[in-house]
């Protein structure tokens, strides 16, 4: 469901095709709702079957014809009902503690290897996070608004302190198991 506002929240600021809203999801969003082609163009049809976006065919005369997606009334007051209603909140799940969870049937050797593993996927996606910052550019732009930019911003920030938090405790962990503090059978 979220999807769906986040490409009403697009769309809002002006009309976009599918490939265009991609480009703009890889480049603003990414880092906290990523989203494929598919998933894009199955949502468009579905918020324009509901009335809260509509489609205009552009004719083209050495490609298919572009089809330009616009936010409607209808669509704009769901949008703003959704925002300023309480946040979603889903169940959280995370694959990475699942394994953590079961780890006690691994070597000590095998969970250091698998903490290090967890530190340096959590060191490689703060380094994606710092170019995210510079990848907003063409879009800001775009929408040359500095009270969007701020919360655009925000997000990223959140995301950076996440994963400075998980990096931490990866270290933590990694710490004890080289100091002998696991517990053994």
């Amino acid at each position: 469901m979220s999807l769906e506002f986040a490409i009403l929240g697009f769309l809002n600021y002006q009309p976009y095709t599918g490939y265009d809203l991609k480009k703009i999801f890889d480049t603003s969003i990414r880092h906290f709702w990523p989203a494929d082609q598919s998933q894009i163009y199955r949502t468009l049809s579905r918020l324009t079957e509901n009335g809260w976006a509509e489609m205009e065919k552009i004719p083209q005369d050495d490609r298919p014809d572009r089809k330009v997606y616009s936010i409607t009334e209808a669509g704009r007051a769901e949008l703003l009902r959704w925002l300023s209603g309480p946040p979603p909140m889903g169940e959280p799940r995370s694959a990475p503690l699942i394994q953590v969870f079961f780890a006690g049937q691994l070597s000590d050797a095998e969970v250091l290897e698998k903490f290090e593993g967890y530190a340096a996927i959590m060191r490689s996606i703060l380094g994606l996070y710092d170019q995210v910052t510079g990848q907003l550019g063409p879009f800001q732009q775009e929408i040359p608004s500095p009270r969007e930019h701020f919360f655009w911003l925000l997000t990223l920030e959140n995301g950076i302190a996440n994963m400075r938090a998980n990096l931490a405790w990866a270290e933590s962990v990694i710490e004890r198991i080289k100091n002998g503090e696991v517990p053994q059978k």
